[in-house]
């Protein structure tokens, strides 16, 4: 047996790594079985009193009752008040036919007009889902082809609650692979799609207030100012690499707006922003920082530069035409940002001082 200098076996720190990362799965897994009970749980509860109702006329007026005894004879037990309660009901009623149990309650009568979500919404998938994130789901998504695809990225990115309502409020799901992009031409099939998906159109930087006539810097300098919020909006797997990124070529200057490394797609992934209207000139120049990039900055192991540019109003058919005879692969999507209001709007609205005097009054 070879030892180390420490006197372990040479292979020892593979067998550590190996068994961490075999405890970690354990504990996933035992995360997700108790997930996966307690919504089985959850979705007998509701088709007892679902039953209950339909069958003996059971009012709506037990709910609190049956929160309040279960909480006098369960009191160590959480997650059965009155307003949990009523979203297993509706949990249950929305996937009533879904063969989440096999136990009895499986076997309850079913209403006569009832949705078909099987086929769409698999049982592990919704298994898999927090509890919290089910009821903003049937709150906020009605459509059941939409409702699959949020579940699906909050379990592959995974979501809190606040960034699933923020991303569903932000209709995500309609801006997810909507760039106009040459990568279909310049990347293999497997990457080409991935690349696509990863990013959107139009990006939105709602968090960002800024005067009609900002300049790119001041656009710049706001997204680095709010760097997690920015990264929240590109989407997963994007690591900041710098601002400004100074590149030296033919003895000339350059300088890359936003330089970004993406750990899934295993590639650089240059921006370059732009106020106003797309001009073709711009694919030009980003072919040139991607091939720099790729020249100076690309390990052999990582794949080719991704360029984005970034413009107010992208123009579809003439990004179209200008990423054509483009070398390397580029996509080109528009944002959307809060706008400051006018100086005549904001004129005409009260000050606090206003606010506050007008309340006086009608307390006085």
């Amino acid at each position: 047996m070879r030892k180390g200098s420490s006197g372990l076996p040479a292979d020892y720190a593979s067998l550590l790594s190996d068994i961490k990362q075999r405890i970690r799965i354990a504990q996933t897994r035992a995360m997700l079985s108790v997930n996966a009970e307690l919504i089985r749980l959850y979705w007998e509860i509701g088709g007892l009193i679902d039953n209950r109702q339909r069958h003996e006329g059971w009012g709506a007026g037990v709910i609190p009752r049956l929160a309040r005894d279960l909480h006098n004879e369960l009191p160590e037990e959480k997650g059965f008040s009155e307003r949990n309660i009523k979203q297993m009901l509706a949990f249950y009623r929305e996937y009533s036919n879904l063969p989440i149990v096999q136990q009895p309650v499986a076997q309850i009568e079913t209403p006569v007009k009832v949705q078909q979500p099987v086929a769409l919404l698999p049982e592990d998938l919704i298994l898999s889902l927090p509890w919290g994130h089910h009821g903003i789901l049937i709150t906020k998504v009605k459509d059941l082809d939409t409702r699959k695809w949020y579940m699906q990225a909050a379990i592959v990115n995974g979501w809190s609650r606040n960034i699933l309502v923020m991303q569903i409020e932000s209709a995500v799901h309609k801006r997810q692979g909507q760039v106009v992009s040459n990568f279909s031409e310049r990347l293999p099939p497997p990457d080409s799609d991935m690349v696509q998906q990863t990013l959107k159109d139009p990006y939105l930087f709602d968090f960002l207030t800024l005067e009609a006539g900002f300049h790119e810097r001041e656009l710049e300098t706001g997204l680095i100012a709010h760097l997690e919020k920015f990264l929240l909006e590109l989407g997963q797997g994007f690591a900041f690499v710098g601002r400004q990124y100074y590149l030296n070529v033919g003895e000339q200057d350059f300088y890359i707006d936003l330089l970004f490394y993406h750990l899934k797609l295993r590639c650089y992934v240059v921006i370059d922003l732009k106020r106003g209207d797309f001009k073709p000139e711009y694919a030009g120049k980003m072919n040139f920082y991607c091939s720099v990039v790729d020249d100076k900055l690309r390990h052999e192991t990582d794949k080719p530069t991704i360029g984005l540019i970034l413009c107010q109003q992208p123009n579809r058919i003439l990004a179209e035409y200008a990423l054509r005879g483009i070398d390397k692969p580029i996509g080109v999507s528009g944002f959307e940002l809060t706008r400051a209001l006018p100086e005549t709007l904001q004129t005409s609205l009260p000050s606090i001082e206003q606010i506050e005097k007008e309340l006086e009054d009608k307390h006085a």
